[in-house]
């Protein structure tokens, strides 16, 4: 992705914009349909530091594999170290799925606590309690 391009993502994603990013890596994933970009990273590393510098009003994570276990960490990790005002919701969809056949919910709790991103790690049942979350 070019440099304008990257800009235009960023810019669009500040304002509150959605920016589509899809993984080029696995095709059967369709980009966001209500994108008012789409950006293009070649390099998956660059792709998710772009990520989780614009989305500052949250990530919503779906049930996932190695890739999402891995996003949801890297964003902990910025989290884990942020202050309070730079700290930028998570909230992972699907309860059953992140504590039983998943178990990343109980490490990122016991990760969160005592730091300021504790009050902004969630875990939901659905897309619309994601939803809810990361529109208040």
């Amino acid at each position: 992705m070019g440099r304008v391009r990257a800009h235009r993502a960023r810019s669009l994603a500040r304002r509150g914009g959605v920016v589509g990013d899809p993984d080029l890596a696995l095709r059967a994933r369709a980009s966001n349909a209500f994108a008012g970009v789409i950006a293009k990273y070649f390099r998956n590393a660059t792709r998710e530091a772009v990520l989780l510098e614009v989305c500052d009003r949250g990530i919503v994570f779906l049930p996932g594999a190695g890739g999402t276990v891995q996003e949801i960490f890297q964003d902990a990790c910025e989290n884990y170290y942020a202050d309070e005002s730079s700290t930028a919701p998570m909230v992972l969809v699907g309860r059953r799925y992140w504590t039983d056949e998943l178990p990343a919910w109980p490490l990122l709790k016991r990760l969160a606590r005592g730091r300021p991103m504790e009050p902004h790690v969630h875990l939901v049942d659905s897309v619309d309690d994601a939803v809810d979350l990361v529109t208040r």
